[in-house]
């Protein structure tokens, strides 16, 4: 006998809560495999294919390409028989359309229904299958990023109606309302004051949804942690001999570029060592020191930038560092990072400096302590012996958590880091 099984969009990553299906990679009536793609979601961070939980066929789909889902919500029905085979079923069935006929509102009363054709599309706006919750109800509780995207638009979400499983209202949601409302023609002449942010010749840019999540996310931290920021500088000159000596042998060796982020990843990890308290997560009445150092390491894209995790970092060599993050980098650029990639990160080490940075004031992820940034490395006169030399200098800067870490502990780690770094020198093993 066959028996069905209810796909749920997966939880994709730490304070990840929905996600918006870009493609199906089935239709109904397709054979699925277990582990195998089934379908494409985007999140605010990361791109990824959902796999099929079991082997079968693909009964109905409950959520459409284009529609945000919150984790845990129902998008799919699989078909599987009862020792495990897949059954038959038609290529087409046939009953869908009519199951995805929606139910007459109250207001559809009031008109005679026109006779059903059988064979007509439904209609570009159906109503919904239940009235949209509202607030005074009590009978749904909106997400945070929905009554955040509502305040921000001036959205009432009682006249919203939700198109999200059982009627919920998503983001996308509020987003239509908005436009909708923007674009209806206004009764009266719009107020000056409507129009004096966008000028004759401006550009329009509409943010991403990728976008839209990243500020929330950066809101939220600046919101909730109390941000502190202190830099030192550190002399490269040990750091520069060492690269320059191995990085021939490692080029050909590994097939890519021996850069500087290691070396930095390699002192932080040493300071972390050193001061636990700074690979921490504060918990309102606890502080989580964690035995693990996850490191988070910033990479950038075309458009956005996501923060992959290296895992147990304090196991790897340099060399291994470089591995690492030579591997999430082209896996975030070609979008084959997992969700797991993403989460778990009990620190983060950033490189702007790349781009000719000298002082960056760096927002902490949620859940973390700390950020250190690694500042371009510039060539400066600096006072050697009583003489004039120039030397690779380089600024560290970190912005911590001051719930977690007063002045005099964020400087004892900083200095941890400057010490480590300056005390390299050439014959230092990168393996």
């Amino acid at each position: 006998m066959a028996k069905t099984t209810r796909v749920v969009m997966p939880q994709l990553g730490e304070s990840v809560h929905e996600g918006t299906i870009s493609r199906w990679l089935v239709k109904p009536g397709d054979k699925v495999v277990e582990f195998e793609p089934m379908l494409e979601v985007d999140t605010d961070k990361v791109s990824a294919e959902v796999p099929s939980p079991v082997s079968g066929v693909l009964k109905e789909i409950l959520a459409k390409e284009g529609q945000t889902v919150q984790a845990g919500a129902e998008i799919a029905v699989v078909e599987v028989g009862a020792d495990g085979k897949v059954t038959a079923t038609p290529e087409a069935p046939a009953p869908a359309a009519a199951v995805a006929t929606p139910a007459p509102s109250p207001a559809a009363k009031a008109e005679p229904a026109p006779k059903a054709v059988p064979t007509e599309a439904p209609a570009p706006q159906p109503a919904p299958t239940s009235p949209p919750p509202t607030l005074e109800s009590g009978e749904h509780r909106f997400s945070p990023a929905v009554q955040m995207q509502a305040s921000e638009l001036g959205v009432d979400l009682s006249r919203v109606q939700g198109t999200g499983i059982g009627g919920r209202i998503t983001k996308k949601d509020v987003e239509q309302f908005a436009a909708a409302a923007k674009a209806a023609p206004a009764a009266a002449p719009a107020p000056a004051a409507a129009t004096a942010t966008a000028s004759e010749g401006d550009q329009v840019v509409q943010l991403t949804r990728v976008r839209r999540l990243i500020a929330e996310n950066m809101v939220r931290s600046k919101t909730t942690i109390p941000h502190a920021w202190q830099t030192q500088e550190a002399d490269m000159s040990g750091v520069v001999a060492n690269r320059s000596a191995n990085k021939a042998a490692f080029q050909k060796q590994e097939g890519f570029s021996l850069t500087y982020l290691p070396y930095v990843m390699a002192a932080t990890i040493s300071a972390l060592r050193e001061h636990p308290e700074v690979n921490s997560t504060f918990n309102e009445t606890e502080l989580i020191i964690h035995r693990d150092i996850n490191l988070g390491v910033s990479v950038g894209l075309e458009d956005t930038l996501v923060v992959p995790v290296i895992r147990r970092a304090d196991s790897l060599s340099i060399a291994g560092l470089a591995r690492a993050v030579n591997d999430v980098a082209n896996r975030a650029r070609n979008k084959q990072l997992k969700a797991d990639d993403l989460s778990g990160g009990t620190f983060t080490v950033n490189n702007s400096g790349t781009f000719g940075t000298l002082f960056s004031y760096s927002v902490i992820n949620p859940g973390q302590a700390g950020i250190l940034t690694m500042e371009a490395i510039v060539e400066r006169p600096m006072a050697v012996s009583g003489m004039i030399g120039i030397k690779p200098m380089m600024y560290l800067c970190f912005s911590f958590d001051h719930r977690v870490l007063d002045g005099l502990k964020a400087a004892r780690f900083l200095t941890s880091c400057r010490k480590w770094l300056e005390s390299v020198t050439v014959d230092l093993p990168v393996y």
